[in-house]
């Protein structure tokens, strides 16, 4: 019997309303273990709101998001109703996904290692010693050991989203959701944190990321999905995507950043395949 791989997470016609104002809309997506999806779009096109969807970070209230084939944030009644579930079984369904958001949200009294043992503590109720073990595993995994004593308010805006990164790493999840990582850097801080994320990549690690970095997004994703207006306008490889776009408004778009940045062209590995190497 073949075997079926099941998404690590699933989206299927999700909707989201704030009132009467609805943000996204019908949206589709599979994220295959090990595969990194980044979401491009101008502002406003619903990105941020699809990644908290992900999570329930976001109430959806149309269609169904799932993580490893298991319904998130609702119960389905024997009658086919759909009612809100239990916290705990938000929990339990989205135990293994991490966040990484774009303004840190780093406890300022607490040192780095506290920082990223607190939520091992706390949420999984990991003992003490074990968790600043796993600590400072993840502290090493983005080069941030030799500051785990140090405050946040010590560190650059780089080194502190890199903490950021070693506190999702902490929890061992098996897909991260990164929401424009590098969006609160300066300029000169970029690189480091991206080369973390791309070092993860190429481990493996199933990611999602919201991100304005066009030649990132080309060079370390497998899959590249163009919103606006809260909708999917267009869907693909890099190498495709990025080199001949298939619609009017992405052609626009990427017009408008290449003027915008001095580029004539994305620097795109030739194939999907060499994005990792």
């Amino acid at each position: 019997m073949e075997h079926v791989r099941v998404p690590m997470i699933s989206l299927r016609g999700v909707g989201k309303s704030y009132g009467a104002h609805q943000v996204l809309f019908d949206f589709d997506l599979d994220v295959m273990p090990g595969e990194v999806i980044s979401l491009i779009g101008p502002s406003g096109s619903g990105k941020t709101t699809a990644l908290r969807c992900m999570n329930f970070l976001e109430t959806y209230q149309q269609g169904e998001v799932r993580i490893r084939g298991a319904l998130l944030g609702y119960d389905i009644a024997a009658d086919g109703r759909r009612t809100p579930a239990s916290e705990r079984s938000i929990a339990e369904v989205r135990a293994p996904l991490a966040m990484v958001f774009q303004q840190f949200n780093l406890w300022p009294h607490l040192r780095v290692v506290d920082n990223v043992t607190l939520a091992l503590t706390v949420a999984q109720q990991v003992p003490q010693e074990k968790a600043r073990q796993r600590a400072m595993a993840a502290l090493e995994r983005v080069g941030m050991a030799a500051k785990a004593q140090a405050y946040p308010q010590q560190l650059s805006g780089g080194q502190q989203q890199r903490v950021g990164i070693a506190r999702a790493l902490a929890v061992h999840p098996q897909a991260m959701l990164l929401d424009e990582p590098t969006s609160a850097l300066d300029p000169e801080l970029v690189d480091e944190v991206l080369s973390v994320i791309l070092s993860l990549a190429r481990d493996g690690m199933t990611m999602v990321m919201v991100t304005h970095e066009m030649g990132f997004a080309a060079r370390v994703s497998d899959r590249v999905v163009f919103m606006e207006a809260g909708r999917v306008v267009e869907t693909g490889v890099p190498a495709e995507l990025f080199r001949a776009p298939r619609t009017e408004r992405l052609q626009a778009f990427l017009r408008t950043w290449t003027q915008r940045n001095g580029a004539t062209r994305l620097d795109l590995p030739a194939t999907a395949a060499e994005a990792h190497a």
